[in-house]
């Protein structure tokens, strides 16, 4: 099959879920994304087994059915998230609000009181799409830093839903500049901090005891420009409603630490690893994390 079909089939069946999905209940709806996320831990054995894996490094005090026991509620939480995702896209402000209550406003609004910017990071947890355009509805809309997909008719779709709200996406390759002039506007960013990084931003921290290549530059802006570092998370609730939990910015580092922006990072990624420890199954364990 070439990449051009396989893109195109894909595209078909992401409008397919879409559509399914707009013409139930949001209750049926979100059922059958667990059904799908189910589906996809069936059909995706090399994926799945990566999965079990870093569990079982994560965790060696779990049992192995345990572990596949979180990764399939992992499974199911991702196939809710992407029918939800692509639910909220066709929902108004008055119909998406009153779904998700807010924790820690008074973080976001003294970090923006400051005119410094604000920098917010997540991982792949809970709901990370639905923060993106919840935030954007509730406060400002934000610049954000995302990986471009391979498939160019899925990345437009993305692209569009995630603009929707007044999102601004850049690609990583060349970001830094862009993302440093928002900041001196006193505007708002956001980025991952849980994927594998190659690229020059790297630096290597502990993640659940293991070390991960991360990237450097929300810690490196931060201190460059004085912003705070607010973590962000979006939590599912009972009811199919969501919590949307803003921490205390993270501590900077002691202005003499010749090792501050690997230490800012570590912070950050504590962060994160608490949250994921909490609820393992709320987090994807499916893409390699651990290369080095």
């Amino acid at each position: 099959m070439s990449v051009r079909v396989r893109h195109r089939l894909e595209y078909a069946v992401v409008l397919a879920i879409r559509a399914l999905a707009r013409s139930l209940p949001r209750r049926a709806s979100l059922a059958a994304g667990s059904a799908l996320g189910a589906l996809f831990h069936r059909l995706h054995g090399p994926r799945r087994e990566l999965a079990v894996a870093n569990l079982r490094a994560a965790f060696p005090e779990r049992s192995e059915a345990d572990c596949r026991g979180v990764l399939r509620a992992a499974f199911a939480q991702l196939g809710r998230h992407i029918v939800d995702f692509l639910c909220f896209d066709a929902m108004s402000l008055e119909q998406m609000l009153p779904l998700v209550d807010i924790e820690g406003a008074e973080h976001v609004r003294r970090a923006t009181a400051r005119g410094r910017g604000v920098m917010y990071f997540a991982g792949h947890f809970g709901s990370w799409e639905l923060q993106i355009m919840v935030h954007a509805l509730r406060y400002r809309p934000i610049v954000m830093v995302a990986r471009t997909l391979d498939n160019p008719l899925l990345e437009r779709l993305m692209e569009r839903i995630r603009t929707r709200v007044g999102t601004r996406v850049l690609p990583r390759q060349g970001a830094l500049r862009e993302l440093l002039r928002e900041l001196r506007r006193g505007g708002s960013v956001g980025m991952m901090i849980d994927q594998h990084i190659q690229d020059r931003s790297a630096v290597a921290v502990e993640f659940f005891g293991r070390p991960a290549s991360t990237t450097s530059a929300i810690a490196s802006l931060a201190l460059h420009t004085g912003a705070s570092i607010i973590p962000v998370f979006a939590i599912p609730l009972p009811g199919n409603r969501y919590r949307l939990v803003y921490e205390a910015p993270i501590e900077p580092p002691d202005p003499g630490d010749p090792d501050a922006v690997r230490t800012y990072t570590q912070r950050c990624t504590d962060l994160l690893e608490r949250y994921v420890r909490r609820d393992p199954h709320l987090w994807l364990w499916m893409h390699r994390r651990w290369r080095v």
